[in-house]
């Protein structure tokens, strides 16, 4: 699969979470997004599997890795909840 193909799958299941599983607990307005408020953190390819972090516009704290597995045409896909940010200043 190429990097082109990859990154539209990731966005499509990452707009399908947020759409569906995010408005599941939600007693605020409903979240409703589009490829277009994806976007690719980072993404690697080794030989023919693909991995990428992905992230939205909506400010809740969420990323989504997706693997994709060639030898066995199968992706995975993991979503992930921000929990913790620490600044650690480095001696020179």
């Amino acid at each position: 699969m190429d990097n082109d193909k990859f990154i539209e799958l990731c966005k499509e299941k990452v707009v399908d979470y947020t759409n569906t599983f995010m408005n599941l607990n939600s007693i605020s307005q409903p979240i409703h997004i589009s490829t277009g408020d994806v976007y690719v953190v980072w993404l690697n390819r080794t030989l023919q599997n693909n991995k990428a972090l992905l992230s939205t516009t909506v400010s809740n704290g969420m990323y989504y890795e997706v693997t994709y597995n060639g030898d066995k045409n199968e992706m995975y896909f993991d979503a992930y909840k921000h929990k913790y940010n620490e600044e650690i200043k480095l001696d020179k």
